[in-house]
């Protein structure tokens, strides 16, 4: 029997999004915790995401894949219920290069949805806390018939 409990369902939601992402597991992304409207998901350090081969940094596309993915597993996992979404809008800040060697955690939270759109803000920290990116997004909301 499947539970009612509002945070198993929204971590149940988040790991089956991150795992039907192709490019989620090619990036080595790995959902850490969900509750309704909030996901974070953490990526390793992996050299092969190197956008600088001369300092070691993790490519920005990686990143704000990342915090996209992030933020969709947020909407997916609040209480409305959507039953799929896609960005309309996503713009991110960088305020600093990644340490070359440590994983980047996403954290995102749906803070608002309307019938059809749901807004998000999201960040992304080093493993050491450091922020290095924040978001802010629109995504499309599918609900079930």
């Amino acid at each position: 029997m499947e539970s009612t409990d509002p945070d198993v369902r929204a971590r149940r939601i988040a790991r089956a999004f991150v795992t039907a992402i192709p490019h989620a597991g090619l990036l080595g992304m790995v959902m850490r915790e969900a509750s309704p409207g909030r996901a974070i998901i953490a990526m390793a350090y992996d050299p092969r995401l190197i956008g600088d081969p001369a300092t070691g940094v993790i490519h920005g596309g990686a990143v704000s894949t990342l915090m996209d993915t992030c933020a969709g597993a947020a909407v997916l996992t609040h209480a409305a219920a959507p039953v799929s979404t896609a960005t309309l809008d996503l713009r991110i800040d960088y305020m600093r290069a990644a340490t070359p060697g440590q994983g980047i955690v996403a954290e995102a939270e749906c803070y608002h949805m309307t019938r059809s759109v749901a807004f998000v803000r999201a960040e992304a920290r080093q493993e050491d806390g450091v922020r290095i990116a924040t978001a802010t997004g629109a995504f499309t909301v599918e609900r079930a018939p």
